[in-house]
């Protein structure tokens, strides 16, 4: 994979990379990489297991960019294994910049992202319009245009993953009458045009202050209402009502630039829009939060509880659906839903560490008798080096060491399949622990390696799931790191100060 990374750097750059640094993820099944080079030239690499899902944003952002679209710029692509470079935006999202600010303002929405959100609603509609109108559909997955089936697709997602999963009492037959009812409704707007599909706070990057946009790659034809609802919606950056309205006439004002717009009519079907986005996420909300016990999506549940009390009491939809209001009526009733997240079970715990062959198999501490034990000892030793002996495996020298070896990777690789794949499996089942353990003969280098590698990897990769480390031969070796970590700190100091006298 590494190599691939390597090959597209160099493509575009005219060199290979300096450092390869793996992003947080952003709770999808992708993978990133952010590539740096000698003189911090900068791109980041993809890895998406979903080819269908890789060419529509690979080809939407050409696109896009083909009429002056703030996307990134495709630097390179492999397709067949998944892989494709990008543009650096940066690490600010516009939820990062909304919860930076909120630690400055007090007030209900930090008034200097008013101007940002101004901005956005500016450039949407030529990503809607415009970019419409330059747009590949073939390649939208999973369907062309966000029709009859799709947006049923999302009620269901509402009703099975937040409304059973949260124990919502609901009639199914009436429900399913109102969500048929409602579809048509919807699918009376105008819905000729590109809907962005995730138009919200995370999928917005600000960068020197602009905003530039990604994650598009679930786009499709579709309403002009979806969009600027789900942004105004958001719960995450919990926009105040008023500040809504005026946001929701300024992207109307900048819609007229490009079509005319029928405000009356628009607004009638917004409402409707809202309303489906609001439980689509819920769905996710419920699947995250209940199904998959990650604490952090049942935060966003109050929230949306919120909006779905505000659309209420200010006159709902201009069509009848009685068990559908029934059912929300229910849920903004609700203490629990209103007050998440709520206790939920504790979890998977992964038991991660090292040890030394020379002293034995390490105990189970996680009491159910199993996990995986991954045996170090094929790799090139870097204990065997007077400069490595006495480090351990967390230190950069070792690292630099262990990295630049090609069978490293391709230990790493088969472990993190292995270890990912229980994972996944130990979380939907409500299994609560699971080790993995890196043995090597002195239990100091390759093991220590690993052991910090795999941790870290599940931190980023599952954020819900424990993570214990220990290294069972630490106490072994800790003094003589120590010395050994003095002596390179005093080397370089002398070097410094050397270098600087010289200069």
């Amino acid at each position: 994979m590494q190599q691939i990374f390597r090959r597209l750097f160099k493509a575009h750059f005219g060199k290979a990379p300096a450092s390869i640094l793996q992003i947080e993820g952003d709770g999808s099944s992708r993978a990133m990489y952010r590539l740096i080079g000698d003189q911090y030239e900068t791109a980041v690499a993809v890895v998406g297991p979903d080819k269908e899902e890789n060419r529509a944003f690979i080809s939407y952002s050409r696109d896009f960019r083909s009429v002056g679209l703030p996307v990134p710029e495709i630097y390179g692509v492999d397709e067949e294994a998944g892989i494709y470079l990008v543009e650096d935006l940066g690490e600010t999202t516009l939820f990062d910049a909304i919860a930076a600010a909120r630690k400055e303002d007090s007030s209900a929405f930090p008034a200097a992202m008013v101007p940002v959100y101004r901005r956005i609603v500016e450039i949407l509609p030529r990503f809607q319009v415009e970019g419409g109108k330059v747009v590949d559909y073939s390649v939208a997955y999973p369907r062309a245009s966000f029709d009859r089936q799709s947006i049923l697709w999302d009620l269901s997602y509402f009703k099975y993953h937040f409304l059973k999963l949260a124990h919502v009492p609901f009639n199914e037959a009436k429900l399913e009458k109102d969500f048929r009812r409602l579809t048509t409704f919807l699918l009376g707007a105008d819905t000729r045009h590109f809907l962005y599909r995730d138009f919200q706070s995370r999928n917005v990057m600000l960068r020197d202050g602009e905003p530039w946009f990604i994650d598009y790659q679930g786009g499709r034809r579709g309403a002009l209402q979806y969009d600027v609802a789900s942004l105004l919606y958001d719960p995450k950056a919990a926009i105040p009502e008023e500040l809504r309205e005026e946001l929701l006439e300024h992207y109307l004002d900048s819609l007229e630039k490009y079509l005319p717009v029928d405000r009356e009519r628009f607004r009638q079907h917004f409402r409707g829009y809202v309303l489906v986005r609001i439980m689509q996420a819920m769905g996710a909300y419920g699947y995250r939060g209940f199904f998959e016990r990650k604490p952090r999506f049942l935060q966003s549940v109050p929230p949306a509880v919120r909006n779905i009390e505000r659309i209420l009491e200010t006159g709902f939809v201009s069509i009848e659906l009685p068990e559908l209001r029934a059912v929300l009526e229910r849920i903004c009733a609700s203490q629990t839903l209103r007050k998440m997240p709520v206790e939920v079970p504790p979890g998977l715990t992964v038991q991660v560490g090292s040890f030394s062959y020379k002293h034995g198999y390490p105990e189970d501490g996680g009491g159910h008798g199993g996990g995986f034990v991954f045996d170090c000892r094929g790799l090139h030793n870097p204990g065997r080096y007077p400069e490595y002996v006495d480090l351990c495996g967390c230190d950069a020298p070792v690292e630099s060491f262990l990295a630049e070896m090609p069978e490293t990777e391709e230990f790493w690789k088969h472990v993190r399949g292995l270890v990912d794949s229980s994972v996944e499996t130990y979380r939907t089942r409500g299994f609560t622990s699971l080790s993995a353990h890196f043995g090597c003969t002195g239990g100091q280098h390759r093991s220590v390696y690993f052991a910090e590698r795999l941790a870290k990897h599940i931190e980023k990769r599952f954020p819900d799931v424990n993570v214990r480390i220990a290294h069972r031969e630490e106490g072994r070796w800790s003094a003589r790191r120590a010395d050994a970590l003095a002596t390179l700190a005093a080397a370089a100091e002398t070097g410094a100060t050397a270098g600087a006298a010289a200069e």
